[in-house]
């Protein structure tokens, strides 16, 4: 099995691997305007069209207004012939944040490090990645053809690709807007790639599992999903690195939370609470200081 690092330390990577994906997904793509799907069928219309026209055997559930999609595939990755230099300048000891009653808290142990030279070793199976990228065909399809009048329509997607000969599996999610707004350019590929989470997750329990068995299928909330992009975006903006090392990290935490807060127009908190665990400092804003902070 090649090693795999835990997302933490290879989420920039996975990101750009993703995204190259996506752009050759929508590369001449057009857009039905007459509704096809409702949410009734939508899961059931996902799995028979990958299984029809790709030949792909998925399992799909609906829960609330989150549709999930199960993909087994086997070799996710496989050695690199070309492998890629990447550079880290942080280290992220720590980054857990939650919704609670009526606030967001965030706690984090981040810090500048002398610059480390490291090689990205893996890439994607070209067979695995042709199965990945038909699915998301497929759900581009559902999705821009969907039923739009209805309040109640499917809001957020998670795609599970688990290699079930390894263990470890690849989490996305992702809110259907922004997926529409991609396909239409407005907004950037950088953009989405921050919008959209990816996870990577090991456990035994992938092992051999044809029919997503081990998944704790759930129906995602705003807080839900907020709460992981927020934690994602502060992730891409340390590993990429996005910032320069004498970056105030406090305030770029906060410019995340701002700007993902902004972003979906999310207003049922009262404050937020951010604590460095490094320097002890202790920021707490309420509603009001946050939308009358920039967003960049």
């Amino acid at each position: 099995m090649m090693r795999l690092k835990r997302y933490s330390k290879n989420s920039a990577k996975t990101g750009l691997l993703s995204l190259y994906f996506l752009s050759l997904l929508f590369l001449g793509c057009t857009a039905s305007t007459e509704p096809t799907f409702i949410k009734e069928n939508i899961a059931d219309s996902i799995r028979e069209i990958c299984e029809t026209e790709y030949n792909l055997q998925i399992k799909t559930k609906l829960i609330g207004e989150t549709v999930w999609v199960y993909l087994p595939v086997e070799e996710i990755l496989k050695e690199s012939a070309k492998p890629q230099k990447y550079s880290e300048k942080f280290e992220i000891g720590l980054l857990e944040n939650k919704f609670s009653n009526d606030s967001l808290q965030l706690e984090y142990s981040i810090k500048s490090i002398p610059e480390i030279q490291k090689t990205q070793q893996a890439e994607y199976n070209k067979s695995v990645a042709e199965k990945m990228n038909n699915v998301w065909k497929v759900l581009r399809r559902v999705i821009l053809s969907m039923d739009n009048t209805r309040p109640d329509i499917p809001k957020f997607y998670c795609v599970i690709t688990a290699d079930i000969r390894n263990g470890f599996e690849l989490i996305d999610t992702f809110y259907y807007l922004d997926l529409k707004k991609v396909t239409y350019q407005f907004i950037s590929w950088g953009e989405y790639q921050h919008r959209a989470i990816q996870e990577v997750v090991q456990s035994s329990e992938i092992f051999a599992d044809t029919y997503g068995l081990h998944v704790k299928y759930k129906d995602i909330t705003w807080e839900d999903f907020l709460a992981a992009q927020i934690k994602h975006r502060i992730k891409l903006k340390f590993q990429k690195p996005e910032v320069g090392q004498d970056a105030d990290i406090d305030k770029e935490i906060i410019k995340a939370i701002v700007y993902t807060l902004k972003t979906y127009d999310y207003r049922n908190f009262r404050i937020v609470e951010a604590a460095n665990l490094l320097t002890n400092n202790k920021i707490t804003l309420n509603q009001g200081a946050i939308w009358a902070r920039p967003t960049e």
